[in-house]
């Protein structure tokens, strides 16, 4: 071959090429940045438009429809979801990946501004943003003091700690939860401001009249220009109590004789508790393109230099650290990685007892790995999880092209042959069956780097690092590899010399290696004679492994892994107050800290928004530290916490996508809201009678509670008010408005709201003794007298799919796989009875799983095509290649009793175990009739060119499958933080390969003398009936 002749004839070269990856490669993964995922964009914006006051019915009635409507005309959106709630609507859209999402934004806005004139007045203008993954905080703590009140804890928090940490390069926000933010609040007194004949209106414009500083303009004088600005702020709250806001006659009303103002604290809406005492949160989002590990490194340094800085009595604690994850996550797999690289080389020394060619052959696995680094910074990948997860897949194929390469020149050597002749002769035998099994690898891996969507991108570095870094091990099989073996004389090839210690007992295990090859060639006979039984065994283990995996088998979207923590979810009434929900989470969260798993628990009241959500986090002991998993322990806090009353409580223990998310979902969904919640109720009711479904409950709240007023418009109208009137005063009064700022005597910038006193907005009465100002009278008029005040229900979400009403039925799993909760959830839907119009739609991991599997499936189609195509090059042939792919499914039952027997289920790293396994099962059958079609051209006969292949392949190809089991074997046990994601991978392929290797090496032999015998047999019947050509002089024309 070319390039095997070159190498050994420009030895430098080689080697200069070979240091040339190896530095490039190590310098690329010097400067690679760190994550713990791939840096994935999804295409998701997310609009928010507020309408102050509002109900969740009139923010759907007057907003979330017509603005729904006029986005229908948008292209390439895939997913429109919309959420009604009080005060906003907020809408999902989820686009297709090649949608440009700049083009997306301005569609959405022009959506928007379509529709403005025919949408309310008091709606301020919608923000938009885009879904961003990066905006989870990679680092959570908790700041608590005995001493200081929680407005100076708040201020100290912003000022000194937040602003510290936001100077930390890659940092790109520092939220607080739970911080007190200081505000100037006018309480109105409704009492004084009737007496008084004055109007909340009145109040706020008094207020914006007078709370100005502004430029009016400049004086130019000669030479000279100077400003003109007005001082009207207000300094303080004196000045604010003797403000004018009205004059009766010539009596002057000022603020507080009808308000009272406070310096204090905006109403809080969210709550942030560490183990049981008030604290504050502050939560890090690092910038997109920084590293995760270099940043939070660099927030904890800081952080040791703002403690010594803080009182004695603050204490500031770690919650959540990311970086300590992705760490613990990269240690892990390459702790895997290099055990693996060390178990592979063990491996090959054991077969080819000799230091040399063990050293020659693993020369492969560093230059390999560092050289795949240039690709992955090449093409602009961080190092992540998937990335060095490929490296660990691949460490046992990467050595594969050596093995085969070096066996056979050392075959050739023993054949009496000098080194440099050994070398060119045994690769280029090899040579093209190497590049074939090289080549189908790629092919597994390639498609599944170029999936569409979120999957392609996720998947990606993985199946680029695997294809690049077996091309390069091709490359140094073929260069490195003979040249070595021509220059570097290895006089341990004789298996007959005497050895000593190791070596003596090594040259045993070969020579009775040996024996058994003999042996096999004879199976192989013997498999040849009952080519019945052998096609019987092979269909009878495919099928078996599928009835295995229906009836005994589990499945699931991703492993279940001991992520280190515990999340409850709690949903308190929807009438809750903020205090209400606190108490609640705080029942869960005191029981949560009796564990003796626990460390502590961190408390965020008001999630998503809403006052009556809050969070607890519970961290765990690390794993080795306890005797029960994550997932135990979540299941004895699930049966202690639903105990508990005034609440629902759910309780998760895996925190993927920060573990507030039920894993089944199913989302109903109709034009009628009413028909859909009987039909929600109907399917929850029977979803709690399926084993392994707890925390069964629906998406949305119970109606909450509200007060509806009905005006009495002809009353209205004769005493001078008008609806639009009633209706801002009331907002104004009970939602409260945002009329300025002040500026206090320190420099800091406050709001200024205006709203009743909490003591006066409190029941219906309070809201009847309302005072509205008449525009026609002057009057002071309560709104008793022009409206009735009743009672009622109204939902407290509403949620829309595809522009219908949606409600959804969660459930997290216990027990049981999902895909068995799922398949049981599934087959109660068809008892339901669905009016016309009504329909069903998977949400949770039962939608991802189907379009990620469903990607990965299609991409493993394509990869057969790619194989069988280079099957053909190589055997120039279309149906010898017939009798290798017959053989894939063969590693099945490999696979499905490997996780049977690890109680692992089937799942999407269990799946890329099993893409994996398709390239393995081919490679074994090259080598297999790769060899015997070049018996056979020989001079042997079929079935002796095939025993001859067996015997002489037999050696390299249980090579390549042990050095695969050892260097997977790290991945299936799976030890350390973590492990348990990938452990499905490696007990897949390490069951999959040893069952695929051993029905190949009988199988396709079998195959491949059944197909060729036919094809013989029907090309000698079709010979027999083409009748001869005769020419003008009567002889029968013949080839030559």
């Amino acid at each position: 071959m070319f390039l095997s002749d070159f190498s050994i004839k420009r030895p430098m070269v080689v080697v200069a090429v070979t240091l040339a990856m190896m530095i490039f490669g190590y310098f690329a993964m010097t400067n690679l940045k760190t994550n713990q995922f791939p840096d994935v964009q999804p295409p998701v914006l997310v609009m928010t438009i507020p309408y102050p006051g509002a109900s969740p019915e009139t923010v759907e009635r007057e907003v979330l429809n017509r603005v729904e409507d006029s986005m229908a005309t948008i292209t390439g959106m895939r997913e429109l979801r919309s959420y009604a709630r009080e005060s906003n609507a907020v809408i999902v859209a989820i686009f297709e990946f090649d949608k440009d999402l700049i083009e997306a934004s301005q569609e959405m806005r022009d959506a928007v501004a379509v529709v403005r004139d025919k949408l309310p007045t008091e709606m301020k203008e919608p923000f938009l943003r885009r879904e961003d993954p990066n905006a989870f905080p990679i680092m959570s703590l908790a700041l608590s003091s005995k001493s200081m009140d929680p407005i100076e804890l708040s201020q100290l928090a912003e000022h000194q700690i937040a602003r510290e940490i936001r100077a930390v390069p890659g940092v790109a926000l520092v939220n607080l939860e739970g911080e007190k933010e200081r505000e100037m609040t006018v309480f109105l007194n409704s009492n004084a401001m009737r007496e008084a004949n004055v109007s909340a209106m009145d109040v706020v414009n008094a207020l914006r009249a007078q709370n100005v500083a502004a430029p009016v303009g400049r004086v130019v004088n000669g030479m000279e220009e100077q400003g003109i600005r007005i001082q009207g702020r207000l300094r303080d709250v004196r000045e604010f109590e003797q403000m004018v806001v009205k004059r009766n006659g010539d009596q002057a009303i000022r603020l507080e004789q009808v308000a009272e103002v406070v310096d204090g604290a905006a109403e809080q809406r969210r709550l942030s508790i560490f183990n049981g005492t008030p604290s504050l949160g502050i939560d890090v989002i690092k910038a997109r393109d920084a590293s995760t590990i270099s940043v939070t490194d660099d927030i904890k340094a800081k952080i040791e230099e703002l403690k010594k800085t803080l009182p004695a009595d603050f204490e500031l604690v770690v919650v959540r650290d990311s970086g300590e994850d992705v760490a613990a996550s990269m240690r892990n797999v390459t702790e895997a990685l290099s055990m693996g690289a060390l178990l592979t080389i063990v491996t090959v020394f054991v077969f080819l007892n000799s230091w040399r060619s063990t050293l020659i052959t693993s020369l492969a696995l560093p230059t390999s790995v560092l050289a795949s680094f240039i690709a992955v910074w090449a093409c602009g990948f961080t190092l992540n999880f998937m990335s060095l997860l490929g490296l660990s897949l691949a460490i046992g194929v990467l050595i594969d092209d050596a093995i085969v390469v070096r066996e056979n020149i050392v075959r050739h050597m023993e054949m009496g042959k000098d080194n440099m002749t050994a070398a060119r002769d045994g690769t280029k035998e090899i040579g093209m069956a190497v590049i074939a099994t090289t080549m189908s690898i790629v092919a597994v891996f390639i498609p599944i780097a170029f999936l569409d969507g979120i999957t392609g991108q996720w998947f990606k570095p993985f199946g680029l690092t695997v294809a690049c870094s077996v091309l390069v091990s091709l490359f140094i099989s073929f260069t490195l590899d003979p040249m070595m073996s021509a220059y570097w004389h290895d006089p341990d090839h004789d298996k007959n010399a005497k050895r000593r210690g190791l070596g003596k007992v090594l040259q045993r295990f070969n020579l009775w290696f040996d024996h058994q090859a003999e042996r096999y060639s004879r199976l192989i006979g013997w498999a040849l004679k009952h080519r019945k039984s052998m096609w019987l065994l092979a269909f009878g283990s495919f099928f078996g492994a599928i009835y295995l995996q229906g009836a005994h088998g589990g499945s699931g979207f991703l492993p279940e892994t001991d992520d280190g923590g515990v999340v409850i979810s709690v949903r308190a009434p929807s009438e809750a107050s903020i205090e209400y929900t606190s108490i609640k989470a705080e029942q869960a969260a005191a029981i949560a800290r009796q564990l003796p798993e626990q460390l502590y628990t961190q408390t965020t009241v008001g999630t998503q928004g809403n006052i009556t959500r809050a969070q607890i986090f519970v961290r765990l002991k690390k794993e080795y530290e306890r005797d029960r998993s994550s997932r135990e322990v979540a299941a004895e806090l699930r049966a202690k916490v639903q105990q508990l009353v005034g609440a629902e409580y759910t309780v998760s223990a895996d925190l993927n996508g920060g573990g507030g998310g039920k894993a089944l979902q199913i989302q109903f969904r109709g034009p009628d809201s009413r028909v859909l919640e009987g039909l929600v109720m109907d399917y929850m009711e029977k979803l709690k009678t399926v084993p392994g479904a707890v925390d069964v409950g629906l998406s949305t709240q119970d109606p909450k509670p509200e007060l509806q007023i009905e005006f009495n418009r002809g009353l209205a109208s004769s005493l001078g008010l008008s609806m639009s009137d009633a209706a801002s005063a009331l907002r104004l009064a009970f939602a409260g408005a945002e009329i300025g700022d002040w500026i206090d005597p320190t420099g800091e910038t406050r709001n200024v709201y205006v709203r009743i006193k909490p003591e006066e907005r409190m029941t219906v009465q309070d809201l009847e003794r309302l005072p509205l100002l008449s525009n026609r009278t002057g009057a002071m008029i309560p709104l008793e007298q022009i409206a009735t005040v009743t009672v009622g229900k109204g939902p407290a979400v509403i949620e829309h799919l595809d522009r219908e009403s949606m409600m959804a039925v969660g459930a997290n799993v216990q027990g049981r796989s999902f895909g068995e909760v799922d398949a049981d959830a599934k087959k109660l839907l068809k008892t339901i009875p669905f009016p016309p119009g009504y329909d069903v739609v998977s949400g949770g991991q039962s939608r991802d799983q189907e379009e990620v599997f469903g990607s990965i499936f299609g991409a493993l189609g394509l990869a057969v095509m790619l194989m069988y195509l280079i099957l053909v090059v190589q055997f120039h042939s279309f149906l010898a290649p017939v009798s290798i792919m017959m053989s894939l499914p063969l590693s099945l039952i490999g696979v499905v009793l490997s996780l049977l027997i690890a109680g692992a289920t089937l799942n999407l790293m269990s799946l890329i175990g099993v893409v994996m396994l398709m390239g393995i099962v081919v490679k074994n059958g090259i080598l297999l009739i790769d060899c015997a079609r070049k018996k056979e051209s020989e001079g042997l006969g079929l079935e002796e060119a095939l025993i001859a292949a067996g015997r002489e392949r037999l050696r390299p190809i249980l090579m390549t499958t042990f050095a695969l089991v050892a260097g997977m074997l790290p991945v299936a046990i799976g030890i350390g933080e973590g492990a348990a994601f990938y452990k499905p991978l490696g007990i897949s392929v390490i069951g999959g390969v040893l069952t695929s290797t051993v029905l190949t090496l009988l199988v396709v032999p079998t195959f491949y003398d059944s197909l060729e015998t036919f094809k013989r047999k029907v090309k000698a019947r079709f010979s027999r009936n083409r009748k001869p050509a005769v020419t003008s002089y009567g002889e029968p024309l013949t080839s030559k």
